[in-house]
């Protein structure tokens, strides 16, 4: 059996990850893998594959930033070449991005069934590009392999029965892995040159939060806040960087600790380490519930809504107070989180043995 995955942002590498292990234990199966360069800065992008043990990818396409239509069609033309190819027996397709509604729609197109990771999350407000990219995605995939029952749910209230399964979360297979991994290794504190015990992690990414001004000037105003009664440390992402300088919001900076992007193994270990999170990104806050930590979310709404309904992520937006009380909300309160929400912690070798059992005919059309 032929197997093609498609992969071009820094969750799909993480993700990839898990399924190249599971994938491996079959001698039948040829598993390509194609990088799209949707993310190409070696922070971003080649570090993974040597950290988490991928191997290297077949086809790079080489497509790099652009606006989202320019982007995403380069990627169908690259990609569709690949695909007439190597003529796969199902294209896998990862989580959210441009890579992503890219494959599905190369591979709906030339009738290759595909299997979407991640499916069924959904959130607001719809017109963000990662909600519109999923809806697409999930509508055109043959397997839908969903993270949660909630991501299961919300694939049947789009009339979108057969094909699903939930198999748990790759990414609790791959923290698990992780976390065993970094026992051994040397201390983050001393790598990173970080001379504090207790901190937060805070990270930003989304296109919403970094853009517009007024947004992200209320998040670093109400992070600089917290980081006068902890210290906080800002792995910023080469956008994030790229938006404070152009709107001159480096003196917001002042009282944060910023370091270069790091990786994932690296982002584990100040994950274990840390008290507690502020993020928008859609992985790191699912993580800090792995590890036991609880997460602000910088967010209108969230994708892990399992995760604000049972009070172990606050929901915070932009709004500077919500962000500061849900900081000492968080350092206050003891709370327990239902155990189970991902699965067992073996969800690649699940999908594994789903993709190898299927005869194509069976998959939804």
């Amino acid at each position: 059996m032929k197997i093609l995955s498609l992969v071009g942002a820094r969750p799909q590498f993480i993700k990839l990850a898990v399924i190249c292990r599971a994938l491996r234990k079959h001698s039948k199966v040829q598993h390509i893998i194609v990088h799209s360069g949707q993310h190409y800065d070696i922070n971003m992008s080649d570090i993974f594959f040597n950290t988490l043990d991928i191997p290297k990818a077949d086809y790079d396409l080489g497509v790099g930033s652009d606006t989202h239509a320019r982007q995403t069609s380069k990627i169908m033309e690259r990609f569709e070449e690949v695909v007439m190819k190597e003529k796969p027996d199902v294209i896998i397709v990862y989580g959210d991005t441009n890579t992503t509604i890219a494959g599905a729609l190369v591979g709906a197109k030339l009738k290759i069934p595909v299997a979407h990771i991640e499916a069924g999350l959904r959130q607001e407000p719809k017109d963000m590009p990662e909600e519109i990219n999923r809806i697409v995605t999930d509508h055109l995939s043959s397997l839908l392999f969903a993270p949660s029952m909630l991501a299961v749910g919300n694939l049947k209230n789009e009339g979108i029965n057969r094909g699903v399964y939930f198999p748990g979360d790759v990414m609790y297979d791959l923290f698990l892995l992780a976390k065993e991994k970094i026992m051994h290794e040397e201390d983050t504190n001393k790598t990173l040159n970080v001379g504090f015990d207790k901190f937060a992690l805070f990270t930003l990414h989304r296109d919403f939060n970094t853009d517009i001004e007024e947004r992200l000037i209320s998040i670093l105003k109400a992070v600089g806040m917290i980081a006068q009664e902890i210290k906080v440390i800002f792995p910023i992402h080469p956008r994030t960087r790229k938006c404070i300088t152009n709107f001159k919001l480096e003196y917001l900076l002042d009282s944060i600790h910023c370091i270069e992007p790091i990786d994932y193994l690296t982002t584990i270990k100040l994950l274990n380490k840390c008290e507690f999170v502020i993020t928008d990104s859609g992985g790191l806050q699912k993580e800090a519930y792995f590890a036991e930590k609880r997460a602000i979310v910088l967010m209108p709404d969230t994708g892990w809504r399992e995760l604000t309904d049972c009070r172990w992520n606050i929901l915070a937006d932009i709004d500077g107070e919500k962000i500061f009380k849900g900081f000492k909300q968080i350092t206050k309160e003891t709370i327990i989180p239902p155990s189970g929400l991902y699965g067992d912690g073996d969800a690649g070798s699940k999908i594994a043995k789903i993709l190898l059992g299927k005869n194509q005919k069976s998959w939804r059309n």
